[in-house]
């Protein structure tokens, strides 16, 4: 690179059974994480378990909005994954003709190659190198914070399903006790008067006894 990466993102997918597919974008700020930047997608227009497609759309959203707010653009990008992933990553930056402006890679997991846009043969980096240990660090941390939110959009799921399978709570009563309660049993928790408040006396009967029962 013909600059230091002081600047790195790095994203992952996660879609455990292929359910909920949701991505993340993990933001290293001189060699540190940088929370505060981190970014989570609920991925929208792919259908099932499809990670470059997946890969492709998140990229494309991350840096399109990166460009319309002014906002700098990462040093390095990395990809979580071999060619393929590699490969839609580039098709996102091509199409938003920022390609020449960053440095992209890909890292596959299993023997920690390295992948280069249009390169088929990997680098493989010394195991104690310093570059391969931050370039790890990123890619464990888009890993962790993908999977965490992918478990708490299933849960937010799992709760909506069973809500809405009490006689007479349609979606709309079912989110607003997602919103403010959180769980089933936060539901069964808190004050009836402060249920009723927010969903009606009528609504608040049916879903208590249904939960308690």
């Amino acid at each position: 690179m013909d600059v230091m990466p002081l600047h790195i993102e790095c994203f992952d997918n996660s879609n455990l059974q292929g359910t909920n597919p949701v991505s993340s974008c993990v933001v290293f700020k001189n060699a540190k994480p940088s929370n505060k930047d981190y970014r989570h997608f609920n991925v929208k227009t792919v259908v099932g378990p499809d990670d470059f497609a997946s890969m492709q759309e998140v990229v494309f959203r991350r840096y399109k909005r990166l460009l319309a707010e002014s906002k700098p653009l990462p040093q390095l990008i990395i990809i979580d994954g071999g060619k393929g992933q590699l490969s839609s990553a580039v098709s996102s930056l091509e199409q938003l003709g920022i390609l020449d402006k960053v440095t992209v890679i890909g890292i596959a997991k299993k023997l920690e190659e390295i992948f280069f846009p249009g390169d088929s043969i990997p680098l493989y980096i010394n195991k104690k190198s310093e570059s391969l240990k931050l370039i790890q660090h990123a890619r464990n941390e888009a890993h962790r914070f993908a999977i965490s939110f992918h478990r708490d959009q299933r849960s937010k799921n799992f709760l909506g399903t069973q809500l809405t399978n009490i006689p007479g709570i349609g979606k709309v009563t079912a989110e607003k006790l997602l919103k403010k309660f959180g769980s089933i049993q936060r539901v069964k928790d808190a004050d009836p008067a402060e249920v009723e408040a927010l969903i009606g006396k009528a609504n608040t009967k049916k879903v208590l006894e249904f939960i308690t029962e």
